[in-house]
């Protein structure tokens, strides 16, 4: 985080405790990783993440005895292990270009705003950087889930978590929250031109664009959660402004009851028997590049369809801290800072 602008003082009494206020602060938040990509690591972090009841909504009461006997005894070594194929020399992708989205959004801003990042998972937390804002003279802060589409699973659970922190403040700070952005024009724009760019710098020219967003039990849905009509409404633009077909997919189920569809696996794997042989696949649900992205998408999706026929397979990047992606977010989180800069 950049080091904060020193304000004048304020006119208090000289036997006044010391008081540093009148900053505007935005906090980026995402969703986590483990510290390493190590088994005690990872079962750490999946604990912390598959606690979360807004995550798995299953009564705790039912839900912690599967999870501890049996999940965090076997999915750690797994996940741990696909960590490893992803892990840059900085650490987990979602940290290191969560972090640079967040420098970089520091410089366009500029002093006027001090700009900062936590993990809703994980180290790095929403309390200790609230904190750390409010320390530093913020009192209105900008809560920035980094997630387009909206989902209790993620949006929410981000909001409930700086509320718990608020909780235990005596001075809060004026908190807003960022809005998805699933439909915002910048945000299309954005995205439209990462994938141009991504297929002129392929050699072969993709008979479909795929995109893939995280999947969420189909319960969810049936329970009024907007996530799947704002992914469903994201494609659509993004066809609009290709001017191309977008096929629409859902990865990362996990257990046995009904996700969302079509599944982003089951569709790599029919695609080829369809005639489609080439393809190119982006996910506009994801801010940042992370583990669902790079390995079970770029890595073990890319597999699958060639093993199912497929002769050439493109994963286009998160917009991450492009240019594109960076002047897009800052596009929209000026406005959400309108009044306050």
């Amino acid at each position: 985080m950049t080091a904060p602008l020193v304000l004048p003082p304020l006119a208090l009494p000289t036997d006044h405790p010391p008081v540093r206020a009148g900053r505007v602060g935005v906090l980026m938040v995402n969703l986590g990783s483990p510290d390493a990509p190590d088994v005690p690591a990872v079962k750490r972090f999946l604990r912390e993440f598959l606690s979360d009841s807004r995550v798995i909504e299953i009564p705790q009461i039912l839900w912690q005895p599967i999870l501890n006997l049996l999940i965090l005894n076997i999915r750690p070594r797994t996940t741990a292990a696909n960590y490893a194929k992803v892990w840059m020399d900085e650490g987990s992708p979602i940290t290191v270009h969560t972090r640079r989205q967040a420098e970089a959004m520091q410089a366009r801003l500029g002093h006027a705003v001090m700009v900062d990042w936590a993990m809703r998972y994980g180290t790095r937390t929403i309390a200790d950087r609230l904190a750390a804002l409010q320390k530093a003279g913020c009192d209105r802060i900008l809560l920035a889930p980094m997630y387009p589409q909206y989902s209790a699973a993620t949006n929410a659970t981000v909001v409930d978590d700086a509320a718990r922190a608020l909780m235990a403040m005596r001075w809060q700070p004026a908190l807003r929250t960022m809005a998805p952005y699933f439909d915002n024009p910048d945000h299309i724009a954005g995205l439209a031109q990462s994938i141009r760019e991504g297929v002129a710098g392929l050699d072969f020219e993709p008979d479909l664009i795929v995109t893939s967003f995280h999947g969420m039990p189909l319960r969810t849905l049936e329970a009024g959660d907007p996530y799947h009509c704002q992914c469903l409404k994201t494609g659509r633009l993004l066809q609009e402004a290709l001017g191309r077909p977008v096929k629409v997919t859902f990865q990362s189920r996990f257990g046995r009851a009904e996700w969302l569809k079509p599944y982003t696996d089951d569709t790599l794997l029919s695609l080829p028997k369809q005639g489609v042989e080439k393809i190119a696949v982006v996910c506009p649900g994801f801010a940042a590049d992370c583990l669902e992205t790079l390995e079970e998408v770029a890595m073990e999706g890319r597999d699958e369809f060639i093993e199912a026929g497929g002769k050439n397979f493109a994963y286009i990047p998160c917009l991450n801290d492009s240019d594109t992606g960076m002047a897009m977010l800052e596009a929209i989180m000026r406005r959400e800072l309108a009044g306050w800069l």
